[in-house]
């Protein structure tokens, strides 16, 4: 039976948060699993991670979307209990230059699914779950980005047919789909003021999203609390794809 008072306690647990150098919702999830108790390491594209805050963690320079060098990485992993994928890129107004479609593909859909392979005997041995950050364009479309809206909807499906497939192997897989938050991702977007208005007009709460507000549901599908859930994909976006 579960005990909701230590549900969120990941003492002895192992994260790895892929994506998480800059700053963004990967830093603040990877703060809130420290912050729980877990050990945390962390991926990003960069040498070094971008975020001062975020040298606390064993880091590892990685390109999600090239599959030898996250099988390397795994590799070097002892053992795991959650996975976050959370790596992602969009290219907003250049999406539709093949080579930056494909760019984007291969780091936020590819890269996902080439994590979930190579992490899951980790994960299978720990009855570990995996944590993906799809999208709300994972249920509408967007001009503007058209392949990070394509990537991130393949997210969607990854997550329900990894669940599926997984179930037998005792890793539960879910995801969560973030609103407008900001981020260095959005800094473009935000600096349209009109844009950032309109967002605001629309969304129940009233506001853009900061990191933190993601990391909360990512703590609890990782909990025991969320060990009935597999295949969801969670709408965190202030209410914005509920209008």
């Amino acid at each position: 039976m579960t005990s909701f008072k230590s549900a969120f306690d990941f003492t002895g647990k192992h994260v790895l948060v892929a994506g998480a150098s800059r700053g963004g919702i990967g830093s603040a999830i990877a703060a809130a699993f420290a912050e729980c108790g877990a050990t945390v390491r962390i991926t990003g594209a960069e040498p070094e991670p971008i975020a001062t805050d975020q040298g606390r963690y064993p880091y590892v320079q990685l390109d999600v979307s090239d599959p030898a060098a996250v099988q390397a990485c795994a590799a070097q992993v002892a053992g795991l209990d959650v996975l976050v994928n959370c790596c992602g890129i969009a290219r907003r107004d250049e999406e539709f230059e093949p080579a930056v479609f494909a760019r984007v593909l291969d780091v936020n859909l590819r890269g996902t699914m080439h994590l979930a392979v190579a992490f899951k005997p980790l994960l299978a041995a720990r009855t570990g779950c995996i944590v993906n950050i799809a999208s709300m364009y994972s249920t509408f479309g967007s001009a503007r980005v058209p392949g990070y809206g394509a990537s991130k909807a393949g997210v969607a499906q990854l997550t329900k047919s990894l669940a599926i497939a997984w179930a037998k192997a005792g890793i539960r897989v879910n995801a969560i789909a973030p609103g407008f938050i900001v981020t260095e991702q959005t800094t473009r977007a935000r600096a349209d003021a009109v844009h950032v208005q309109r967002v605001i007009d629309r969304t129940p709460a009233g506001r853009w999203g900061p990191p933190p507000d993601i990391a909360g549901p990512a703590l609890f599908l990782a909990s025991p609390a969320a060990a009935f859930m597999t295949g969801a994909v969670i709408p965190v976006d202030g209410g914005y794809t509920a209008m």
